[in-house]
């Protein structure tokens, strides 16, 4: 990873936008960041990481730190842009926090959402867009980087602080910012799911041994009397007897089973055979009783057939003579239907007869039928004549519509002149709407241009009175702040000085009999002094300090406020005082408006506006009425020029009409005779048509019904006679209908049916032979056989429930023994995973250590990290030190973490925490420049081009500060660059590239510089 530019905007103490040069720093290899307390150093690395990845490292991403700075005006959003080159890829990200902005309407401020930029550097296609999302761009950066933001900062942004503390920190500290950096978390859920399985195994195995013995509780139940003989097993759930202790018993208790189960057997058999004889008694008994009663039935109901033969034989002889009479009914049937016909035509005859005139009502056939012939001859020579009234009637309604179009035409051009008389007048008056309406558009558009600078001056002034009141209030608390500020800088002064009045008495009170004193170094203190009352101890003057530095940091922040309030009133003020000219609004050389004035002023600019429109609107409704008008005027001129023609027309019309009535009437005065027409006249002649065809046919049908009425007769009496009856009345009165036949028939049928019957049950052998026995008595061998079924029933459920019991021992020893067999496997599963969980846990006897998992493994980075930081720091000591791990406990802790320091002077080991304060300095530079190169490493070899040192050179001598920088120039070798963040005055002697961050009233600033050159 190179960065090449960094581009800040509002961030932190840059009120204006900075750009730091990366590649022209890094050129020389070494750069110093200098500036003087509170300039803004650190806030150039902040804005490094926040670049990459969204958030300034560790504490100073709390939650109510805000990155914006307090120098930048409202309008300028804060923005970090950087320019790096990762993976071999140049990319650009752009980065903006959530942060305040003003409303782009009315007063107050919005919240701004966070935003991102990501883009990618072509050498042919130059810079394009690559997301805009906060994930997209997260993910991408991640993946390039190959590193967290915490390892980022560890590695890249190297704190000396930090690492000075992990110098000397224990054992559980080390493992804290190790497990961070190599991210060791896996390890210890490693150690936690190996817990987690062993409490898993010692569960299913603790479950395995509670199933078994509840199996064993229901087996007891089971066997009953058969347990009593043995005890069940006293070992408890985990014991390693305990499953072959409940096997054993459970074979004692199947055993005393079978042997009650072969007892109740017996007594079941002997049962059996009892109940069998006792059945077979009653089933004779109940056969003979059987057949004693169907004789007796028998020989009853052969008595009552007897006593029907009579009625058998009336019904046999009255369905014999039905039958016969039967072939005479189709006879019958068509006598009677020809009688009704003839009936029907000798009615309709004499009512068409009635109809007829009196010298017809006795006309035969062949008169009726020449009278209709010259009838319809007649009105055959009516047709023309029919067809001359037709036509006449049509004249009539020709003449008729003539009349009611003369009607309408000149209605047409009566009203087509009384609307022509005042065109003129109308046509004038649309003219002028058209001029007026675009009169008004020319205004509106005037208006719309005065009155939008108009609104913007009133919300303007509304403005201004708000930040007015705002101004007052933050002024009064501005001054509120100072007063405060002021009290606490006096009380913190004055706790400070009569705490050093009294530091004597607080010095007196650490000292110890036998221990030097730090100031004088005796080791008695005959007199030591004597805290005074009101005496101010360390925390009290602390806590001064800090209300002083709260105040003071309030007082700074209302000073902002009331600057950044000031500016917006006076912007406010300048907009609501603009010139508008034609609106009565006062200029900027007057005194700005009132909210009222103005309010006024935009209403007035307002109203004139609407009505304007609402004028202009009108000019195309104009138009199109104009037109609309026009085309009328044209329609109706030649609505009027075609109304006269037609009047011309039809006169001539009405001429030719009344000549065709002349011919057409004197031809139909002859065709009507008598009739108001000729149609009357027709009609007349149909009906007498009809009547006589009707007469006619009528007086057919009737000859005709007679001549069939005979012939039935004659049918009729032969088949009678053929029956056998004398007469036909004789075989009517015999006749019955199909239900009354069957009826008989199934009487007939009932009895022969009955007859047989009786004739065979009379005939049974076995049936006679039972009737000649003595009576049976069914019920005493229904008592003997329900005492044998009872006592078999007890023996079966005995012998059942021996079963049951047997099967259900069977079953639940069955099941013990597959549970049994199923904890085995779980038993070792259950001690292996113990075993890894123990080694792991570093509570096992083989980890001789009693290491764990985790700890082995940050151990192992630890000595990584250990060897790398000797190559640096043997040279930065001139080959003194060596920085080693160690594997044993410290303070009772766990082991593996410690660190020690090898001098070469004495041969000996000690502890890091005994090494001077310029010691500790470059053996921590060490220890985190080969902390980078393991965790780069363990990152998938990313190559860090840019490495970043915050402070501790202070404390070196010019010896060692040479040797320091030395070992920071050789890191060229790998092409990288480091930029050094110190106050010590000697490196800007030393360091030629240097960026300095200078601190100015209205925010900060970075300079560029080369100076000097680096001296060795």
């Amino acid at each position: 990873m190179r960065l090449h530019k960094l581009t800040l905007t509002a961030f932190g103490p840059f009120g204006a936008t900075q750009e730091v040069d990366f590649d022209a720093l890094s050129s020389a290899g070494i750069f110093l960041l200098h500036g003087p307390t509170g300039a803004g150093k650190t806030s150039v690395l902040d804005a490094v990481c926040y670049g990459l990845y969204g958030a300034v490292p560790g504490a100073r991403q709390s939650p109510g730190t805000s990155l914006r700075s307090d120098h930048a005006p409202v309008d300028r959003p804060t923005e970090v842009c950087l320019e790096l080159t990762v993976g071999g890829r140049r990319l650009e990200v752009t980065r903006r926090p959530a942060q305040p902005r003003p409303k782009k309407r009315g007063g107050g401020f919005t919240t701004e959402k966070a935003q991102s930029w990501l883009r990618e550097y072509d050498p042919e296609q130059g810079w394009k867009a690559l997301s805009r999302s906060h994930q997209e761009i997260g993910e991408e950066i991640g993946g390039l980087m190959g590193m967290s933001r915490d390892q980022f900062c560890q590695v890249v942004l190297l704190p000396q602080g930090d690492f000075a503390r992990f110098l000397r920190a224990d054992a559980e500290a080390r493992g804290k910012l190790l497990g961070r950096l190599f991210d060791t978390r896996r390890f210890a859920a490693v150690e936690e799911r190996l817990a987690e399985l062993r409490r898993a195994a010692e569960a299913r195995v603790k479950a395995g041994d509670e199933q078994i013995l509840a199996l064993a509780q229901r087996i007891a139940q089971a066997a009953g009397p058969a347990a009593e003989e043995a005890a069940l097993p006293e070992e408890r759930p985990g014991e390693p007897g305990l499953a072959e202790g409940v096997l054993q018993w459970a074979a004692v208790a199947r055993s005393g089973a079978r042997e009650r189960l072969d007892i109740a057997e017996c007594v079941l058999a002997e049962a059996e055979g009892r109940n069998a004889a006792a059945r077979h008694a009653l089933e004779a008994e109940r056969e003979r009783a059987r057949l004693q009663q169907r004789y007796a039935e028998t020989r009853r109901r052969a008595a009552g057939l007897e006593d029907r033969r009579a009625e058998r034989d009336r019904c046999h002889e009255q369905l014999a003579r039905a039958r016969k009479a039967d072939l005479v009914a189709p006879a019958l049937d068509l006598r009677d239907e020809a009688e009704r016909a003839h009936r029907t035509a000798v009615r309709a005859r004499e009512r068409t007869r009635a109809g007829l005139p009196p010298e017809l009502a006795e006309a035969s056939l062949e008169q009726l039928a020449g009278r209709e012939r010259g009838i319809r001859a007649e009105l055959g020579a009516l047709d023309a004549a029919r067809r001359a009234e037709r036509r006449s009637g049509e004249i009539e309604a020709e003449r008729a519509g003539l009349d009611r179009q003369s009607r309408s035409d000149d209605e047409l051009i009566q009203e087509t002149a009384e609307w022509l008389s005042g065109w003129d007048a109308t046509h004038r008056g649309l003219r002028e709407r058209i001029e007026t309406a675009q009169d008004a558009a020319t205004r509106a558009e005037q208006l719309a241009g005065r009155l939008e600078p108009a609104r913007r001056r009133l919300e303007a002034a509304r403005r201004s009175d708000a930040l007015g009141v705002q101004e007052g209030a933050a002024a009064a608390a501005l001054t509120a702040a100072r007063e405060q500020a002021v009290d606490a800088h006096e009380k913190w002064l004055a706790l400070r000085e009569q705490r050093l009045r009294g530091i004597a008495a607080e010095l007196a009170g650490q000292l110890v009999d036998g221990v030097p004193c730090t100031v004088c170094g005796s080791a008695e203190h005959p007199e030591p002094a004597r805290a005074e009352a009101g005496h101010v101890d360390r925390a009290t003057e602390e806590a001064a300090l800090a209300a002083h530095q709260r105040a003071d940091r309030a007082r700074a922040e209302a000073e902002s406020e009331l600057g950044v309030l000031r500016e917006r009133l006076a912007a406010a003020r300048a907009e609501a005082a603009g010139p508008e000219a034609g609106t009565g609004i006062p200029g900027p050389d007057r005194t700005p408006a009132s909210v009222a004035g103005l309010r006024a002023a935009v209403d007035r600019l307002t109203r004139e506006h609407a009505e304007a429109h609402r004028l202009a609107a009108g000019a195309h409704a104009a138009r199109e009425a104009l037109a609309a008008a026009e085309r009328e005027h044209l329609g109706r001129l030649d609505d009027r020029q075609q109304a006269e023609r037609r009047a011309a027309a039809r006169t001539s019309q009405r001429e030719a009409l009344d000549r065709e009535q002349a011919v057409l009437e004197a031809e139909l005065v002859k065709a009507r005779g008598d009739c108001a027409s000729v149609a009357e006249h027709a009609g007349l002649l149909e009906r007498r048509a009809g009547l006589l065809a009707e007469a006619a046919e009528t007086l057919r049908a009737e000859q005709n019904a007679a001549e069939r009425l005979k012939e039935a007769d004659g049918r009729l009496a032969d088949a009678a006679f053929r029956a056998g009856f004398d007469t036909p009345q004789a075989a009517a009165a015999k006749l019955l209908g199909d239900t009354a036949q069957r009826e008989l028939q199934h009487r007939i049928d009932a009895w022969q049916t009955e007859a047989a019957t009786v004739a065979d049950r009379l005939a049974e052998e076995d049936a006679r032979a039972a009737a000649g026995r003595p009576p049976a008595t069914p019920d005493a061998a229904q008592a003997a056989y329900d005492l044998s079924a009872k006592m078999l029933r007890a023996g079966a459920a005995a012998h059942a429930a021996a079963q049951e019991r047997g099967a259900e021992l069977g079953r639940l020893s069955r099941l013990a023994e597959e549970e049994v067999r199923a904890l085995g496997p779980l038993r070792q599963e259950h001690e292996r995973v113990a075993r890894l969980a123990g080694l792991a846990a570093g509570t096992s006897a083989d980890n001789e250590r009693k290491m764990r998992l985790e700890a082995y493994v940050l151990a192992a980075r630890l000595e990584q990290v250990a060897a790398a930081a000797t190559a640096r720091l043997q040279r930065m000591s001139a080959g003194r030190y060596t920085l080693v791990h160690s594997d044993e406990r410290s303070g009772g802790r766990r082991a593996g973490l410690g660190l020690h320091v090898v001098d070469s002077w004495t041969g000996r080991e000690r502890d890091t925490a005994t090494l001077s304060g310029g010691e500790t300095f470059f053996a921590s530079l060490a220890l985190a420049l080969g902390l980078a190169d393991v965790v780069t490493d363990e990152a998938g070899g990313v190559r860090l081009d840019t490495l970043f040192i915050d402070e501790g050179f202070g404390s070196l001598d010019d010896q060692t500060l040479d040797e320091v920088l030395d070992v920071l120039d050789s890191l060229r070798e790998r092409d990288r660059s480091v930029g050094i963040v110190s106050h010590v005055a000697d490196l800007r002697r030393r360091i030629p590239a240097q960026l300095e961050v200078v601190k100015e009233r209205h925010g900060s600033a970075v300079v560029h510089r080369a100076v000097g050159s680096l001296s060795g």
